[in-house]
């Protein structure tokens, strides 16, 4: 009688134990897929200062400058001082590349995070065609949490660029410099472009392409689908040699128009302040090129990008339409 009340008692408990467990469990889930859809779920037109506008100061200055103007993000670039009192063992200031050591990258980790700002891109960098060395830059950006590297690569590194774009799932961004460079036109972007898989593309820099005599608004255009990243700018009296940066929305560099087409075409991906006029103090000019921006963005209704089935989508990019689960096909 006892060994049986006994039993009862503890099948009582492990089934009230069962219970309490499985409510824990629910009511942790909303909470726990709220937190991993935070975390999933990106900005749609992130907006980043690269770190070459404050090109005068240190890495750690740039973070504060960052913040000050009131963005979240940063595009590091290589070899900017990180700050006067990180010095190697000659006692001269490190520069950023992809070897720093451990400490550094922490260190830079961690000034980050007391200002809020994220590192999202790195470049315009010198990427090597050794598999070895260039995986040295890929675990720098995996490591440091960056989305993209930015670049103008040789044609014969672009296979290797690619396979390990998609193995670390970095993008790569092709980044133009005025005529003469290698890709002032986007014909020649396109061109190293063929065959590649999406995680490869275009960091489109409207300024240059201002410099080189083109309209940004075709060559956003004609690059449609390709770009990953843009170096996001407005210029005075392009085309002359009085060119230099204003705030946007000031020049004559079309950057609403800009935008509405990347709009349109259903662009995501980083936009970049690279703002190299008065480099001592472009702070307050580039406060006005975030408030342009974020009211233009804010007025522009997000358009939905074409999407394919899964397989069409990583080969060619082909809109099919899987079957709805309501069309059911008899079997034979």
């Amino acid at each position: 009688m006892f060994k049986k009340s006994f039993l009862v008692v503890l099948m009582a408990v492990v089934m009230l134990s069962g219970f309490s467990f499985a409510a824990d469990a629910d009511a942790k889930k909303p909470g726990e897929r709220a937190r991993r859809g935070q975390r999933g779920r990106r900005e749609r037109w992130p907006l980043a200062i690269q770190a070459y506008s404050f090109r005068n100061f240190s890495l750690f200055e740039a973070i504060e400058k960052a913040q000050e103007a009131g963005v979240k993000y940063l595009e590091a670039y290589p070899n900017q001082i990180i700050c006067k009192e990180i010095v190697n063992k000659d006692g001269k200031p490190v520069k950023l590349w992809f070897n720093v050591s451990s400490e550094i990258k922490q260190q830079i980790k961690d000034k980050l995070k007391k200002h809020n700002i994220r590192l999202i891109n790195f470049g315009v960098t010198w990427l090597s065609n050794k598999e070895p060395e260039l995986r040295q830059a890929f675990d720098f950006a995996k490591e440091m949490g960056i989305r993209t590297l930015i670049c103008e690569p040789n044609i014969d590194n672009m296979p290797l660029l690619d396979k390990l774009a998609n193995e670390y799932r970095i993008k790569v961004g092709i980044h133009n410099h005025p005529k003469p460079s290698k890709y002032w036109n986007p014909d020649v972007v396109l061109k190293a472009l063929e065959g590649r898989s999406k995680m490869v593309g275009a960091t489109a820099d409207t300024g240059h392409w201002c410099r080189s005599g083109l309209d940004p608004v075709e060559q956003i255009k004609k690059l449609k689908g390709r770009i990953v990243s843009l170096h996001l700018k407005d210029l005075k009296d392009f085309g002359t040699k009085k060119t230099y940066d204003v705030p946007y929305g000031t020049g004559t560099s079309k950057v609403k128009e800009v935008l509405e087409e990347l709009n349109k075409q259903g662009f995501r991906g980083v936009f970049s302040i690279e703002y190299e006029h008065n480099w001592n103090n472009s702070v307050p000019e580039i406060k006005e090129c975030v408030e342009f921006f974020n009211k233009t963005k804010a007025g522009l209704k997000p358009v939905r990008r074409e999407r394919g089935s899964r397989g069409e989508r990583q080969k060619t990019g082909n809109n099919k339409k899987q079957p709805k689960k309501a069309d059911k096909v008899e079997k034979k």
